[in-house]
């Protein structure tokens, strides 16, 4: 699989580094020499017929261009520069953004992806086909199938997923926000079964959202007919959202956590998890819905707001 570069206008020095390593025949070449194979500086330098500190310079040009590793190694006289390629592709986008517009990442998490959980009975997982394994048996959660479900439930606890941070490297980050289908989960169901469920985004608690019940009473809109009834049928649609003055749910503002301190800049990945603290008052579990049950047809939807 080709490893991209990506450059636009504003990496400025990056640019130039990369103009500059590319300037050079001598320097494509030794691109074209480690195509297939790693080399030391010494197998540049005969393989080129150039001398051994001409072939250094040439790479550590490419080196600060990040085209090539360079990595030290041991050798039967001394240490080894070794060299490899790193990079296959470069794209450079010269086109400018407008200063004011912002842009949107969107990821779009199913059900069943998640990394990690913690489920209490009543609990279980279901397709469109129904239940994936074994109601109020944990080791359901972790068979291969549950990558398909559409609904998950459990009395408790609470699921973990990770989202890819994709995040540009010079990005102003404005906001992050998920919005997923819920409600409380109670055997069968009840209208009026509270459970205070929350969210935290990298191990930070970003407010909790109040489900007024667990909804029964009439079938979902997109919920498959292979789901009996009498059993939980659709959620409600809840945003949580972290911005640059505090966190919000629904557009009410909950708490005073801000985007910057969820340390999304340095990590690869958003970690959500979903569930019951230990001391809610009221610890009523909860359903997540897929684009396949419930009201709205959409999953677990991760948006990065960013300049």
């Amino acid at each position: 699989m080709a490893k991209p570069l990506s450059l636009d206008l504003s990496d400025g020095q990056e640019l130039c580094n990369v103009g500059k390593a590319l300037s050079s025949q001598v320097r494509l070449d030794i691109l074209k020499l480690l195509y297939t194979e790693s080399l030391s500086i010494v197998e540049i330098s005969e393989k080129l017929s150039i001398a051994p500190s001409s072939a250094a310079l040439h790479v550590k040009m490419l080196e600060t261009a990040e085209l090539i590793n360079a990595e030290v190694q041991p050798g039967t006289r001394g240490a080894v520069k070794l060299c490899s390629r790193k990079k296959d592709v470069i794209n450079i986008d010269l086109t400018d953004v407008a200063q004011y517009v912002n842009d949107v990442d969107t990821v779009d998490m199913p059900v069943g992806a998640y990394s990690v959980c913690e489920a209490r009975p009543t609990c279980g997982i279901a397709d469109e086909n129904g239940i994936i394994g074994n109601e109020d048996t944990i080791a359901c959660f972790y068979m291969p199938e549950r990558l398909r479900a559409q609904l998950l439930w459990s009395a408790g606890g609470y699921v973990e997923y990770r989202f890819p941070n994709k995040l540009p490297k010079h990005a102003l980050l404005k906001s992050i926000s998920f919005s997923m289908e819920i409600c409380s989960e109670v055997a069968n169901y009840r209208e009026d079964w509270k459970s205070e469920i929350t969210v935290w985004i990298n191990g930070i608690e970003c407010g909790t959202f109040l489900s007024p019940g667990d909804f029964g009473a009439r079938r979902g809109r997109y919920t498959p007919k292979v789901w009996e009834s009498g059993s939980s049928q659709y959620g409600l649609l809840v945003s949580w959202s972290v911005r640059q003055n505090g966190c919000y749910i629904n557009e009410e503002r909950v708490g005073d956590v801000t985007v910057d301190e969820l340390g999304l800049k340095s990590n690869g990945v958003v970690v959500l998890r979903i569930g019951n603290k230990e001391d809610a008052q009221y610890i009523g579990g909860f359903n997540i819905f897929g684009e396949k049950y419930g009201d709205y047809p959409q999953n677990i939807i991760m948006n990065l707001e960013y300049k």
